[in-house]
């Protein structure tokens, strides 16, 4: 069976769903719209007369000539972005770290059943992507907006069937235009405002019903890479725009930070931690109890005042990472009921 290799920091993904190194895109409002998706024929009437369209991305530009009726979705997000869209997927891909036992989220499983559909094949992808199980559904479109797909893979599979990756860098699309280039390789432009409204609704919701959170200073760290690490998620990161839209506030220590080159992330390191103490919000995540007890059995990391005071929010729910971590219009309203409470039972410390 042919097999191809992903981004090494697609395969640190896979490792620990939630890596460093493969920091989702903002979901910043103003962020910029979906300039890579250049219709070949103009039209606002969506469905087979957006067609044939050309979207531009950064490992190449792809035309899709007819609108798409069996979509294989690869990376973060294009599942429920598709669906969202009113496509079903017939392949997506497995989520072995935060899915259920079948390879699903459970806000996925969930629409689709919903709806009486089938559920889509998954595919597996680490610590190579399957080409072959790919092909094998016969997809008339791969969609990969919010992922980590090489060259090679693309240029493989973009012989058989129109592929569409991500306009710029590897894992670094924001979620608006996310949305707005699956709706125009679907046929839906139309359709992208109205899914990115739905889900800002949800939002609007948990923060008309939590004006205490308006204002609170938060940062969001991961320590568990190893004893003394200690890394700041930065303005960017899907996460850290996820709070801020509920009407949090990055720290001051953390905007001043510079990120790492390529990432929504900044190492700073225990020994600096005490940078953090205007954080009156601290969240981090882990990958289980293990990594939970030797990161907050660091006496540094013990030492930041919010952990201290209990104004702090750890996340060992894997299924509840992603969901934040992909940030879709289907995800968050899901993600909102858990989160919420934890995040104010947190500010009740304060």
């Amino acid at each position: 069976m042919r097999h191809l290799r992903r981004s090494a920091s697609a395969g640190l993904v896979a490792a620990v769903a939630l890596a460093l190194a493969a920091c989702g895109g903002t979901d910043n409002a103003g962020s910029s719209s979906a300039g890579s998706a250049e219709p070949a024929a103009s039209s606002s009437a969506g469905g087979d007369a957006a067609f044939p369209v050309t979207i531009e991305g950064a490992l190449g530009p792809t035309t899709i000539e007819a609108k798409p009726e069996r979509v294989v979705t690869l990376g973060w997000g294009a599942d429920d972005i598709a669906l969202g869209l009113g496509t079903v997927p017939v392949g997506i891909e497995e989520d072995t770290w935060g899915g259920d036992e079948d390879g699903y989220h459970p806000w996925f499983r969930d629409a689709v059943e919903e709806q009486g559909a089938e559920l889509p094949e998954t595919i597996a992808m680490y610590p190579e992507l399957d080409v072959d199980a790919v092909l094998a559904l016969e997809p008339d479109l791969v969609l990969a907006p919010q992922s980590g797909l090489e060259q090679d893979v693309f240029d493989q599979l973009s012989q058989v069937v129109p592929v569409v990756a991500y306009p710029e860098q590897p894992w670094q699309t924001p979620i608006e235009e996310q949305v707005e280039i699956a709706a125009t390789a679907l046929g839906v432009p139309e359709r992208a405002q109205e899914l990115l409204d739905e889900r800002q609704a949800a939002i609007d919701e948990a923060v008309a019903a939590h004006p205490e959170l308006q204002g609170v200073s938060f940062a969001y760290v991961y320590a568990g890479t190893q004893p003394g690490a200690l890394t700041v998620y930065m303005p960017g990161d899907t996460r850290v725009e996820f709070l801020t839209q509920l009407g949090l506030t990055v720290a001051p220590s953390v905007a001043a930070l510079q990120p790492d080159e390529g990432t929504f992330t900044a190492s700073l390191g225990l020994e600096n931690a005490d940078r953090l103490a205007d954080a009156q919000l601290l969240f981090t995540w882990f990958n289980d109890e293990a990594e939970q007890q030797a990161t907050e059995g660091q006496e540094l990391f013990a030492q930041i005042p919010a952990v201290q005071s209990g104004a702090y929010v750890p996340m060992l729910d894997r299924q509840l990472g992603m969901a934040v971590s992909t940030a879709t219009p289907l995800g968050i309203p899901w993600a909102v009921d858990a989160y919420v409470p934890m995040i104010t039972a947190a500010a009740e410390k304060l």
